[in-house]
């Protein structure tokens, strides 16, 4: 079996700070409206009447989601010039910037919203794990720089023998579309039954 490199994400101690996303924003020298990592807040709810009362039944918990580096990209599945490919040594799926066309099909059809348009290049990026950090030993950006520590990465296979095989949430389109290269211990009210 392929080795295959995955990000963990420990929903329930992620507040929100999105100092993920800017320091991934940051590294990447991306351009406003660009990111390969993105905070989203989810919350919902209702209440419902006892007696003179309300009892609220409300959450609010964070995502933080960048390329899951998918068994099945359906981005590069609809690239029509082959700019995206996912390597075999690792699992990483990558951009091809000499072959991208800046067609942004590849965009239109992630349901994890994870690659972004740069108007000044023409092009299309996205999260690559951080692969200069990883050859020099290091984490990627994103994990080393979660305060609360939200974040970690490894190998697919050992994130799941450490935290279990969950790799989806409320918030996150279904895992049977791409099969995410994804870890979660989802927060309390994010889990799905």
């Amino acid at each position: 079996m392929p080795k295959q490199l995955a990000f963990y994400f420990e929903q329930q101690h992620c507040v929100g700070c999105m100092t993920c996303q800017v320091a991934c924003k940051d590294k990447n020298n991306l351009a406003a409206g660009q990111c390969f990592r993105k905070v989203k807040e989810v919350a919902g709810g209702s209440y419902t009447s006892q007696g003179a009362g309300l009892v609220p039944h409300i959450y609010a918990f964070w995502l933080s989601v960048s390329c899951n580096h998918c068994a099945k990209p359906v981005c590069a599945a609809n690239c029509p010039t082959g700019a995206l490919e996912k390597r075999g040594e690792d699992g990483i799926v990558i951009v091809d910037q000499e072959k991208c066309s800046g067609c942004q099909q590849c965009i239109k059809t992630c349901p994890y919203d994870a690659l972004a348009y740069n108007p000044l290049t023409g092009k299309v990026g996205k999260c690559d794990f951080c692969r200069d950090l990883l050859a020099a030993g290091k984490q990627p950006v994103c994990v080393a720089a979660c305060p609360m520590r939200a974040l970690d990465y490894g190998l697919l296979e050992e994130l799941q023998q450490k935290y279990g095989s969950v790799n989806q949430t409320k918030g996150l389109p279904s895992p049977q579309i791409t099969e995410p290269s994804l870890v979660i211990t989802p927060h309390r009210d994010a889990v799905i039954i």
